[in-house]
């Protein structure tokens, strides 16, 4: 069997490939690996999930294993990601643990794990919860078994939180006279985005707001940006935000209905930490699927760019490598390293939002810092993953498209790490040119055996 862990904890299909036993198991583990020894008795942890059906019996089988393995659980109930790991860290948990598979369709879950302070877990602390799954039961717990409590009100230290990021007076109103939809996915950020924006002194449009635990992410979110892209023009809004299911993402939307994806997202922000001080190094870190138009608006600002590995666990480590704050990917997915220990589309939106209030200027003229390359992506299903490292035959046609698209393009072609799929991209000045690679590329993909 394959590592269970993937880029982004472990995911599947909730009751098949992730179910109750599985699920149980992995708290067990979990609980053995992270718990710490501490002066007050038990360890302690905190769970929270995200509104989908199958969240509800995964949560319960992840607190009867931690309670069962002598952790005491802090439920948090619906709510974010980035707000389960700033929690970890604000209540001094040993562990936390959150229920969600982010932009997956509905019938999917998965299970993160955040270790103290809230951070990712390394890899080997994941091998070794792998390894320990199926142990035999080490016996009743030597402090007793965990005790559960509700814990639904911490929301408010993470919403207090995220409001104090932002320069100017406690408790101001920086979006005071911005109108703004946010399209919260009928997902964890369905009741939290919209006060958070309200608190902040926008005039506030919920859409995507109702979750029943079956629509998370349909046709909705940062995934499908065509209902907020309506809602914006509908009501005249000054902007429109996008999260995805566990708002750890944020895409955006302008005035007039286009959309600002993340790698705008990212030049939007550096130029504006630079301009305040405090852009370290003046550095930011991307990914490999960031636009070439990132990289090319950072070289003409003077901005230097690290690039990594697709995957937030290789953006936070880089940055916390360099002493980075500033990183993300074009899904939106955004990491403000000084105010969180991952990707938060809450606060993301919050400091872009105000950006764009405190300069005085609409979304669609902040976004112009950097023009976007045409870039085409192409998802395959049904190949041997494996093989993408491997084909020489692959290699060669890579090759060929590096060598007609010269310094004006970029061609990757790569396993997805949170889905069956080969994803292949390229970028070109020219769109007709990106699309004839890609199709030649994702044809040679689809022949892989």
């Amino acid at each position: 069997m394959g590592r269970l862990f993937g880029t982004d904890g472990v995911r599947g299909v909730a009751g098949r490939d992730l179910t109750a036993r599985l699920a149980m198991d992995l708290a067990v583990a979990g609980a053995g690996v992270l718990s710490g020894a501490r002066a007050s008795g038990r360890p302690m942890a905190v769970v929270g999930r995200d509104p989908r059906r199958s969240g509800e019996f995964l949560e319960a089988a992840v607190v009867a294993g931690l309670a069962s393995s002598g952790v005491d659980v802090r439920r948090l109930g619906v709510i974010p990601t980035p707000a389960v790991a700033y929690l970890t860290g604000a209540l001094d948990a040993d562990f936390g643990v959150m229920l969600s598979a982010s932009h997956n369709p509905a019938p999917d879950n998965g299970i993160k794990f955040f270790a103290r302070g809230g951070q990712k877990l390394p890899d080997e602390a994941e091998d070794e919860i792998e390894r320990r799954l199926g142990a035999e039961p080490a016996g009743l717990p030597e402090l007793g078994f965990g005790r559960v409590t509700d814990a639904s009100g911490e929301r408010e230290r993470y919403l207090d939180h995220l409001l104090a990021t932002l320069p100017g007076p406690a408790g101001g109103t920086p979006l005071a006279g911005m109108r703004v939809v946010v399209d919260c996915a009928h997902g964890a950020a369905y009741e939290i985005a919209p006060r958070m924006l309200r608190r902040a002194g926008a005039d506030v449009i919920a859409i995507g707001n109702e979750p029943d635990g079956d629509n998370i992410n349909a046709g909705c979110g940062s995934t499908s940006l065509d209902a907020l892209k309506a809602a914006v023009l509908e009501h005249g809004a000054d902007a429109g935000i996008a999260h995805d299911g566990d708002a750890d993402r944020c895409l955006a939307v302008d005035s007039g209905g286009h959309v600002i994806d993340g790698d705008q997202i990212i030049a939007v922000l550096a130029l504006a930490l630079r301009e305040a001080g405090t852009l370290a190094d003046d550095t930011v870190v991307v990914t490999v699927m960031s636009n070439l138009g990132l990289r090319l608006a950072m070289r003409d600002a003077g901005i230097c760019v690290v690039e990594t590995p697709v995957g937030d666990r290789h953006l936070v480590a880089a940055m916390r490598e360099g002493k980075f704050v500033l990183g993300g990917e074009q899904s939106g997915h955004i990491i403000l390293l000084d105010h969180a220990t991952t990707g938060d589309g809450l606060l993301t939106s919050l400091h872009l939002l105000a950006t764009a209030a405190a300069r005085g200027q609409a979304l669609d003229e902040l976004a112009k810092v950097m023009t976007r390359y045409p870039q085409v992506l192409i998802s395959i299903p049904g190949v041997d993953r494996s093989l993408v490292a491997s084909s020489p035959e692959l290699a060669g046609a890579v090759q060929a498209a590096k060598a007609e698209l010269g310094d004006s393009g970029r061609v990757l072609v790569r396993p997805s790490g949170t889905e069956a799929v080969v994803r292949v991209m390229v970028e070109a000045a020219d769109a007709g040119q990106a699309q004839r690679q890609a199709d030649a590329l994702a044809t040679v993909v689809r022949g892989l055996a």
